[in-house]
């Protein structure tokens, strides 16, 4: 944790309290924080800024002083529609994909994409996987997340509305690279909305689709990645 982040409830006037053992730990164990230590806070939603500690507790930690007067780091203009991938890897994509400034992540479903997948008891942490990628970037605005289950409806009637300008799909058999895109573009303007598959990647029905809504695909290499190397790869581009 670069900062550590409280819900609106927990500050009065120019004070905060930290109630999660996590952040308890954290602030005690890894930072070795003592009273009168002062500590990178910020408000889930709001600025960012300090606080000092003034008690703690077995349970709690008693912030005073508390100056959030930071504005958080501005999101990226980008949509990110991810293939649910296997419960495991979605830690680190969720994490990432926030830390990364990533405004809207949609999780859709996919051919490759196993239907044990959504009954996994992941998907009810994902709060608490965005929590770690904000204080990991020293952020506090949390990215909409949703889901849809059904790929072919949502594909067909949602998605053109999402494409402000241009939009991508990651597609390691495509003809034309990521890079090649971009210079085509006016200024390389980066697209709003990329669309990354789940291990193996889309198939041809999905490819043909995602074409229907005019989503460009591009590859990245000629190298198959992971799906989290693939999305890091593909998402380092906003931020040179």
């Amino acid at each position: 944790m670069n900062c550590i982040l409280l819900p609106a409830e927990n500050f009065s006037s120019d004070t905060a309290k930290i109630d999660s053992l996590s952040q308890v730990s954290h602030v005690t164990k890894v930072l070795g924080a003592k009273v009168g230590d002062t500590l990178k806070i910020g408000q889930i939603g709001g600025n960012l800024g300090t606080a000092v500690i003034e008690d703690i507790t077995a349970d709690s930690i008693q912030l005073s002083n508390v100056q959030l007067n930071t504005v958080p780091p501005a999101k990226l203009d980008l949509t990110v529609i991810l293939a649910l991938p296997r419960p495991k890897v979605l830690r680190r994509l969720i994490m990432d994909m926030t830390a990364l400034g990533v405004r809207d992540i949609i999780l859709i479903n996919s051919y490759r994409t196993q239907k044990s997948y959504w009954q996994s008891p992941m998907l009810e942490r994902v709060d608490e996987f965005v929590l770690e990628g904000l204080q990991q970037s020293i952020d506090t605005i949390v990215p909409s997340i949703t889901l849809q289950k059904r790929f072919k409806p949502f594909v067909e009637d949602s998605l053109g509305s999402l494409i402000s300008s241009q939009a991508i799909v990651a597609h390691p058999y495509s003809q034309q690279s990521f890079s090649e895109f971009l210079q085509q573009q006016p200024s390389r303007e980066l697209p709003n909305l990329v669309c990354i598959g789940a291990e193996g990647g889309w198939i041809d029905y999905e490819i043909e689709l995602l074409l229907a809504q005019d989503c460009t695909p591009v590859h990245i290499g000629s190298r198959i990645l992971r799906t989290e190397a693939a999305v890091n790869a593909i998402l380092g581009q906003w931020l040179l």
